[in-house]
């Protein structure tokens, strides 16, 4: 099918992306490449499409598919978006990314290179010209581009081939796809999305979070968007989440177990009440973390993965602890942290925790038990402060000693900590002996960034 025709398609509702895809991730190199090869008529591979009925797919964005059956592209996001970002000017309506990578291209007609613009290179250069305005212009679009270069007496003589050039370009877009379909009543969800990882091994295979949010999406379109408004939320506030992990606390709440495929029997309406309540309980633990521990942002986050396991604890107290269960929990989290609890196969610990707090009633002391025996003693040690970088697992717990013990900042004398909530007040890494002189003294890298050499200031005497 020619691409023009692919674009028609995505245009009218023909051809759309399944909800289980992910974004648009492609950046300018691999969008320049891509024009390149299809103008020097280099092969750019072909593209896989799940053909199925409109009335039941479950679609990216917010536009109207066609009646009928429709094509959701499975292999090709990437070359279509790009695509139609440049030729149509706009991206299609199933975008999510950054319309940067294929905006302000441009072609050389003397070279035939093609490069994004830059303003200095190529402000007073006709050569250099707009790869999208040649697209939408077209053939009768040609002429206003001769008559700018005729300006020039030097490129007289090249005109014919700079036409050549032109209309070369504008065959891009009669170029062909093959497109291979995957059909027939057999094709469900599952079937589809493990065709997907299979044809896709070389990029992102689609996690079991992903599955589980198609699904949802299925029953609950907007679910996705909810989601997405509570992760740029946090973000806002410092915390890099992802759907996966916001999605493994709507299980927790919702089945008391990490295993995706437990949300798949659940209805829009159940789905929307746990995401309503455990973001409310994630609030929570992050206040309790970041007010009470001074572990305010993600770089210190350690243990993210201990929180669904505290919002199902959360939710099963309405929401509400006193002082002393609040520290309690507190104290299990930092320990996780310290100790990796969950850096190896997180469903499975959780699954454990949970199932802990289900058999004991929500007995702490059973969980912190139980995290005591794996490791055999929770005693922290010096040599624990060995390791360095601030990748650390004990950097953390570096931070929240500074924030939660009145560490004093050295420029200010002001005690370091939680209520120093000043842009100018947020504490910063720093090395306390200069590393050029450690080195000059033949101090090992590892030794000049041990942990125990860290100290943190405010931005302010930083």
């Amino acid at each position: 099918m020619q691409i023009s025709s692919i674009l028609d398609y995505i245009d009218n509702g023909h051809m759309a992306l399944p909800e289980f895809q992910r974004g648009y991730v492609w950046g300018r190199e691999q969008v320049r490449g891509l024009f390149q090869s299809l103008y020097r008529g280099h092969p750019v591979g072909s593209l896989l499409v799940w053909a199925t009925d409109a009335s039941t797919a479950t679609h990216r964005g917010d536009g109207k598919l066609a009646p009928g059956v429709v094509k959701l592209l499975l292999d090709g996001q990437q070359r279509i978006t790009s695509l139609h970002g440049v030729i149509r000017g706009k991206p299609p309506r199933f975008f999510d990314g950054n319309a940067k990578a294929f905006t302000d291209l441009r072609f050389n007609l003397a070279s035939e290179d093609f490069e994004f613009y830059q303003p200095i290179k190529m402000r007073d250069d006709p050569l250099w010209i707009d790869v999208t305005e040649v697209m939408q212009k077209g053939n009768a679009g040609i002429g206003a581009f001769l008559t700018t270069l005729s300006q020039n007496p030097e490129n007289l003589p090249k005109i014919g081939e700079y036409v050549g050039r032109l209309n070369q370009l504008l065959g891009i877009r009669d170029k062909a796809f093959h497109i291979e379909e995957v059909t027939g009543a057999d094709k469900t969800l599952d079937v589809v999305v493990d065709i997907f990882n299979r044809v896709n091994s070389g990029g992102t295979k689609l996690s079991k979070g992903d599955l589980a949010l198609a699904k949802i999406c299925a029953d609950w379109p907007e679910a996705r968007g909810t989601m997405k408004t509570s992760i740029a939320r946090w973000r806002s506030e410092g915390y890099d989440f992802t759907i996966d992990w916001l999605l493994r606390s709507v299980n927790t709440v919702l089945t008391g177990e990490a295993k995706f495929l437990y949300l798949h029997s659940q209805g829009a309406d159940e789905i929307a009440s746990a995401l309503k309540r455990a973001v409310k309980h994630i609030d929570t633990a992050l206040n309790m973390i970041g007010g009470r521990l001074g572990l305010d942002h993600d770089r210190v986050l350690f243990s993210k993965f201990a929180v669904p396991v505290m919002v199902r604890y959360l939710d099963s107290k309405g929401g509400h602890l006193d002082a002393e269960t609040r520290d309690k929990l507190l104290f299990w989290f930092v320990q996780t942290g310290m100790w990796g609890r969950f850096s190896g196969s997180v469903e499975s610990f959780i699954d454990k925790d949970l199932g802990i707090l289900e058999q004991s009633g929500g007995n702490l002391d059973k969980l912190i038990g139980e995290l005591r025996l794996a490791q055999g003693g929770l005693r922290v040690e010096p040599g624990h402060f060995h390791s360095w970088s601030v990748g650390a697992r004990f950097y953390p717990v570096l931070y929240m000693l500074t924030r939660m013990t009145e560490a004093r900042d050295w420029g200010t004398g002001l005690p370091l900590k939680n209520n120093l909530l000043g842009k100018m007040s947020r504490l910063e890494v720093h090395h306390i002996f200069p590393r050029a002189r450690l080195y000059e003294a033949n101090y090992a890298r590892a030794e000049v960034n041990a942990l125990a050499k860290f100290c943190f200031l405010t931005k302010d005497t930083n």
